[in-house]
């Protein structure tokens, strides 16, 4: 990937952070990445080649794939994405795969009506046939097929109260596939006895391929009793028939090495993107302006706000001389924080926002107003949340312009309602789709 700069930090820092962040993002765009991954088609007298998959990349993947598959070879098959998330169509590439659109991050029926069709597609698979499964964040919501005992209604509810209740994504994937009838490596069973090969685009700490999307065509190594533990960690109520089933491990997921999973030549899977690889290519276009670049990791997990806190003490530091770090500098991370939603007087407006806007609130509220550090943060995917924004920016003079403007920081964080508060400065990110997702993306910048 390039790493040529056009905005000088020192000048422009603003403008500088932003072409960190969309570095990032073409570094984990599915046409830059895909086409390497893909393997010979079935000889077409004895094998077809079947599409599946899920998530906010999910119609740029297939846009990749069918612009790099051999038009003499079948090729055929059905992925959903995020409402909007379908990428323009490539010029001169036929239409071969299904794109269909559904709710997220809270699922909804047009994802049930997906994930029956994509069932169904599976039905009369054979030895020779190849089952290609394109898969990204947000394909947990996306991809829903209730389980035994559950219907959408109970899915949309439990999924809300997850989101609302700072579970990690492994605590939250992991409720999902033991609850679903095509999460955790069910998918792959029903495509039984194809061939699978998944493509992955990672959006999880540690890079996982069984918790991505929670991993439909992955065995899986989490059990009932760990996900009944973490209903009852968060106080997230189930149907008596569901919880029964989770007890007595009815409801347990394909296992490693069992099963579908016990033949090892027949599924195999490939990282098409990672977050790490985006933070290494924002850190050479740092480097390229002439700074120095500290990758923090791609793996950072916990409240938003207080990871925000941990953040501005580093570059407070930094800025006076007072670690390892050398400036002027970037400080880049990644990961998937958590925001637990804080609950409001009855009456009271519910608050906007996402991660990246509470991180940057926790942020400004860490670096009161300190000369010389800039940051953003912002979703590789282009939505903070639910918002039209992918994320917000802060600088020295954040605090400041908020107090003339009479926005009380701490009110706006009780509310957890991050979009109102940097909307009201000019100060955020917007950038809408992006047809990736690697997670969050956070520089801070200090000069």
């Amino acid at each position: 990937m390039p790493t040529s700069v056009s905005h000088d930090p020192q000048r422009d820092p603003r403008a500088f952070l932003r072409q960190l962040f969309d570095v990032a993002v073409q570094r984990a765009l599915p046409n830059h990445t895909l086409a390497r991954y893909l393997p010979t088609p079935p000889d077409p007298t004895k094998g077809r080649t079947l599409v599946l998959g899920a998530g906010k990349a999910a119609g740029a993947m297939v846009h990749a794939l069918e612009a790099a598959w051999p038009l003499d070879a079948p090729l055929d098959g059905l992925v959903v994405t995020r409402y909007g998330h379908t990428p323009p169509r490539p010029a001169g590439v036929p239409a071969r795969v299904d794109i269909v659109e559904a709710a997220h991050p809270v699922p909804d029926a047009a994802g049930l009506a997906a994930a029956e069709r994509m069932l169904g597609l599976t039905v009369g698979l054979r030895e020779h046939d190849l089952v290609l499964c394109l898969i990204s964040g947000g394909g947990s919501a996306l991809l829903t097929l209730p389980g035994a005992g559950l219907t959408l209604q109970d899915k949309q509810r439990i999924n809300q109260e997850l989101l609302a209740s700072g579970a990690g994504i492994v605590e939250m994937n992991c409720v999902r596939k033991h609850l679903s009838a095509i999460k955790g490596g069910r998918l792959a069973q029903a495509c039984h006895p194809a061939r699978v090969l998944t493509l992955a685009i990672s959006d999880v700490p540690g890079d996982d391929l069984a918790t991505i999307a929670s991993g439909p065509t992955v065995a899986d190594s989490s059990t009932c009793l760990d996900a009944l533990a973490v209903l009852d960690r968060y106080g997230i109520a189930v149907p008596e028939s569901v919880r029964a089933g989770l007890e007595s491990a009815a409801l347990e997921t394909p296992k490693p090495g069992r099963g579908v999973f016990a033949d090892g030549t027949r599924h195999h899977a490939h990282l098409i993107a990672t977050p790490q690889q985006s933070l290494l290519a924002a850190a050479d276009c740092a480097r390229a302006a002439g700074l120095q670049a500290y990758v923090l990791s791609d793996e950072i997990e916990g409240e938003s706000r207080e990871v925000g806190k941990v953040h501005a003490a580093l570059a407070r530091s930094a800025r006076l001389g007072r670690n390892a770090f050398q400036t002027p500098c970037v400080i880049l991370s990644g990961g998937e924080t958590t925001v637990s939603v804080r609950p409001q007087p009855a009456g009271t407006a519910k608050g906007r926002g996402g991660r990246a806007g509470e991180f940057c609130m926790g942020l400004a509220q860490g670096l009161q107003g300190m000369d010389g550090i800039w940051a953003l943060a912002a979703d590789t995917d282009g939505i903070d949340g639910v918002e039209d924004n992918a994320g917000a920016l802060v600088a020295p003079d954040t605090l400041a312009r908020a107090r003339a403007l009479g926005l009380s920081l701490a009110e706006y964080q009780d509310r957890n309602d991050a979009w109102t508060y940097f909307q009201a400065l000019g100060d955020l990110v917007v950038t809408g789709p992006t047809h990736t997702n690697v997670n969050d993306f956070r520089a801070v910048l200090v000069l």
